[in-house]
């Protein structure tokens, strides 16, 4: 009798390695890293410490280092609350350099050169249309909300004074303990240190606002 054949052995199979997908960032934190050294900037031409500005702000030395270098993207209470302790308008962080510190000569802002901020977490886009400056004390946006999109929860207060015409959508503005819907056409004006908030309460359209903010203690 034919005596059968030992078995093989079983081939070990070399696991197939698989190139590692690039892990794409999102475009946004680009805009967390430009508003983080503008506001890095100002302060050090205003000559402030990081331990001056928590302590002005009650924000930790910890969270604004994150902000100036870009890890973290900062709400617009957080935004506000700077550009009052630095003395400057919001407008200050859509781009302009601080050697360009003063109030700007220019007139006519064209529509393709609008600065922008995003608030990408919030889905808040404010587009600059008055000309970008530090010492602007007068400035106009044009405000994207995104369905859904807020200010925050939380109220809050700035330097100045704020009107605005709902152009699109619809907007809910808080205003102290008062809340109002607004539809396209309504429009509005309050001091900034009335605490206050606004949203997007639709689900699928966004609300454009033309906003106007006057800085009253900026400089």
């Amino acid at each position: 009798m034919r005596k059968p054949a030992a078995a093989k052995p079983a081939r070990k199979l070399k696991a197939k390695k698989v190139p590692a997908k690039a892990v794409t960032k999102p475009a946004e934190p680009a805009m967390d890293v430009a508003v983080g050294r503008r506001i890095r900037d100002i302060r050090r031409v205003r000559q402030f410490s990081l331990e001056t500005v928590a302590a002005r702000t009650d924000l930790s030395i910890g969270f604004l280092s994150q902000i100036e270098r870009g890890l973290s993207s900062p709400s617009l209470r957080v935004l506000t609350t700077l550009s009052d302790v630095l003395g400057v308008s919001l407008a200050a962080l859509f781009g302009a350099s601080p050697s360009s510190e003063g109030a700007s000569d220019q007139v006519v802002t064209r529509g393709l050169q609008r600065p922008e901020l995003k608030l990408w977490r919030n889905g808040i886009s404010k587009q600059l249309l008055s000309a970008a400056g530090s010492d602007n004390r007068l400035n106009l946006f044009l405000v994207h909300i995104d369905p859904g999109g807020s200010a925050g929860d939380e109220l809050y207060t700035h330097d100045g004074e704020e009107a605005g015409l709902v152009l699109e959508g619809e907007m809910i503005l808080t205003v102290d303990s008062e809340t109002w819907s607004l539809k396209t056409g309504d429009s509005f004006r309050f001091a900034s240190r009335r605490p206050h908030r606004f949203s997007n309460p639709a689900q699928d359209a966004k609300a454009v606002v033309l906003w106007v903010n006057c800085v009253t203690g900026a400089g």
